[in-house]
């Protein structure tokens, strides 16, 4: 018994000492582990993890009405050579060096930056570094580009041969340059998120999902596996015309460089679709030139003079006034309430309401709504929340303000509010205002994105939202319309239709326009500065049957300015250029006659200078015996009379010859335009003013 006791005793302490033993083995080899062989086992480790990344997908692209790239994703690829491929040092790295000429030629000759031999010098240099991801080229290259390395001896092999390595990338890239380049907007970096525009506010659709690779050991190289495919960008097609941007940019640009503009913008809008077709926002840089920097065309202003037809429209409206009842104007101002509003263009005596919106007067308009509104201004906010005027507007373009138009607190604002003082619109809110006037009443949002397309295929499609479908009564619009037409058409009081020296603003037999011109001191430092303007014209076209709103805002303009010969005829010419890029005017309509063009036209002057540079030219004049003279179109001589106690008749010469012949009266001479004498402001034969200027304009 005793034998079998100790037996048992005997086989647990063996049994225990090897597993105390065991413990111990297991403990050393740990602190071994952790100790003396611990690198070998931590590379092992990485080695086995599981690492993944990204594959960016590729950004959709941004296309104009008539499917033209606007802004897209162009492929571009990094070059990269693994020097530590293994097939580069067998037999004494003979691979490398069999094609090192023949590789260093290829590179030289396809990128043309350095000479062959100096390839061959950098290439031999990091194949002894070892280095594993040497740049061939220090920025990406194109497509064509990358076709043509791959295809050079040595690397034709393959990248685990070669350990040419091509890494894709996409760089954002705009083909119209700067055309709507703030609409459009940008991103950062190129696969990084929208910050502006369209960019910006279609950012989810246009950046698409990335997909997912993972990390693996091939051939003892490294290299990422793609488990799950990226999936590319929705396409995003916009309202945008690029033919009528440029248009609209090029006039833009032309008017802001001549009146030395801070900023300027233009918004074209297709009447009865509200698609917005052409818009450009155009800011002074510090050198003096212009480019797109931010989206003015939503910035909320006050809008001046575009507003008194909102609130003449309210008064008709309600049955306040009509468009032939009388209002007594003065030079000296009009004093309300302590207030004193004043007409830019002085006149003094009675308009009646149609002759007050053509001459934009601040006095008759005043008048109108604070005798009809005076306390029951509440009366005439609703007025305009009836018509749509104060409704945010949905707009694709991130940073859009909304209307500022509260419920005056005293009469005086009332007042002010009625020539667009103490309210605030953005120049979108502004047009969309007109453009329902141009359709029938009707009032729709501008919206610059038609349609989203994925993989060729309309996944969504857009237009306008109506914000009302009637902003006044019939016989409201109809008179309005006739108040905008007199705007430019009534040569007396229209504040678009000519200068004094007989120049047109607005006006063209082309196209015919309706508008209103809107001019706004612009409030800095607490007060409104009297010598700083913000003008404006919104008109829509051809008046008959309307196809386009448009609308012109420019900041701080230097030296002379008005808002219908500068901002009005930018919006003439733009109207001509559409209408005929459209194809609704012919151009043999909107071109001059043959005979017009076919002969040389010679201007008035001197006789003897006019004989002299016709001869230059090829062409024979008949002779008078006169110091002054004109030729007709069969190049006949006519002899001018020039008295020096009369004004003369300089209507045909050029310049150099009308100012000489003006200023030996001793009167002084004002100069607009080129070419010409078309007309001018004094008629020839009247009696001469001392110290008088004569205005001439020149065509």
């Amino acid at each position: 018994m005793e034998s079998k006791q100790q037996h048992t005793v005997i086989r647990f302490i063996l049994i225990f000492s090897m597993m105390v033993l065991g413990f111990v083995a297991v403990i050393v080899q740990i602190i071994y582990l952790q100790t003396s062989d611990s690198e070998r086992w931590l590379k092992i480790a990485n080695e086995q993890e599981r690492v993944r990344r990204e594959i960016p997908p590729i950004r959709g692209n941004i296309y104009d009405a008539s499917g033209r790239l606007l802004a897209g994703s162009l492929p571009r690829y990094k070059l990269e050579m693994d020097m530590r491929v293994e097939a580069l040092h067998l037999n004494n790295d003979s691979l490398f060096y069999t094609y090192l000429d023949s590789v260093s030629e290829g590179l030289a000759s396809i990128f043309g930056d350095t000479s062959a031999d100096e390839y061959k010098r950098i290439l031999t240099r990091e194949f002894q570094r070892n280095n594993r991801c040497f740049r061939l080229r220090p920025e990406n290259v194109s497509y064509i580009e990358m076709k043509q390395v791959k295809q050079l001896p040595l690397f034709n092999k393959g990248r685990y041969t070669s350990g040419l390595i091509i890494t894709p990338r996409h760089m954002r890239v705009k083909p119209f340059g700067s055309l709507a380049s703030r609409t459009i907007g940008s991103i950062y970096g190129d696969n990084g998120e929208g910050i502006s525009g369209l960019e910006k506010q279609y950012e989810r659709m246009l950046h698409g999902k990335p997909g997912i690779s993972e990390k693996s050991h091939i051939n003892g190289s490294t290299e990422y596996i793609t488990i799950q495919e990226p999936e590319d960008g929705y396409d995003i097609v916009t309202t945008i015309d690029a033919n009528l941007q440029d248009i609209v940019e090029s006039q833009l640009r032309e008017t802001l460089i001549e009146k030395d503009a801070e900023w300027g913008c233009v918004v074209l809008m297709e009447v009865h679709t509200g698609e917005v077709k052409a818009i450009c926002n155009l800011g002074k840089n510090t050198d003096g030139t212009y480019s797109e920097q931010k989206n003015y065309a939503v910035w909320r202003v006050e809008p001046g003079s575009t507003f008194k037809t909102v609130s003449l429209m309210a008064a008709l409206d309600d049955g306040k006034v009509t468009l032939q009842d009388t209002f007594l104007t003065a030079s000296k101002g009009w004093t309300y309430n302590g207030a004193v509003h004043h007409d830019a263009h002085q006149y003094d005596g009675y308009l009646t309401v149609r002759q007050a919106l053509a001459s934009s007067s601040n006095i008759v308009l005043a008048k109108i709504v604070t005798e009809s509104y005076e306390k029951k201004a509440e009366k005439f906010v609703k007025r305009l929340d009836k018509m749509g005027i104060r409704e945010p507007i949905p707009c694709e373009i991130p940073g859009a303000q909304d209307p500022r138009i509260d419920i005056p607190n005293d009469a005086v604002t009332l007042s002010k509010m009625a020539y667009g003082y103490s309210v605030e619109l953005t120049p979108m809110q502004t047009l969309m205002f007109y453009n329902a006037i141009a359709n029938d009443g009707k009032m729709i949002a501008p919206f610059c994105v038609k349609r989203i397309v994925k993989d060729g295929r309309t996944v969504k499609t857009f237009s306008a939202k109506t914000i009302n479908s009637s902003i006044c009564k019939e016989s409201t619009l109809h008179d309005i319309r006739l108040a905008l037409h007199d705007v430019v058409w009534d040569n007396q009081h229209g504040t678009a239709s000519v200068t004094p020296w007989g120049r047109r603003k607005a006006q063209s037999d082309i196209v015919h326009i309706a508008g209103k011109t809107g001019t706004a001191q612009i409030f800095e430092n607490g007060r409104f500065n009297s010598h700083r303007h913000r003008i404006s014209f919104v008109g829509y076209f051809p008046e008959e049957a309307p196809e386009y709103t448009c609308i012109c805002v420019i900041q701080r303009p230097h030296g002379s300015y008005d808002a219908g010969s500068d901002c009005g005829s930018t919006v003439r010419d733009i109207a001509i250029k559409t209408m005929a890029a459209a194809g609704t005017r012919k151009a043999a309509d909107m071109a001059m006659p043959y005979d017009s063009i076919s002969k040389p036209r010679i201007k008035g002057g001197l006789h003897k200078s006019i004989r002299k540079a016709a001869t230059g030219s090829g062409v024979k004049v008949t002779k008078v015996d006169s110091q002054w003279a004109k030729v007709n179109e069969q190049m006949q001589s006519i002899a001018i009379e020039m008295p020096n106690t009369k004004v003369p008749n300089v209507i045909g010469m050029g310049a150099r010859d009308a100012v000489y012949a003006i200023e030996r009266t001793g009167m002084l001479v004002q100069i607009h335009g080129k070419g010409k004498v078309a007309s001018q402001s004094l008629p020839p034969g009247s009696e001469l003013i001392k110290n008088g200027t004569i205005y001439l304009e020149l065509r």
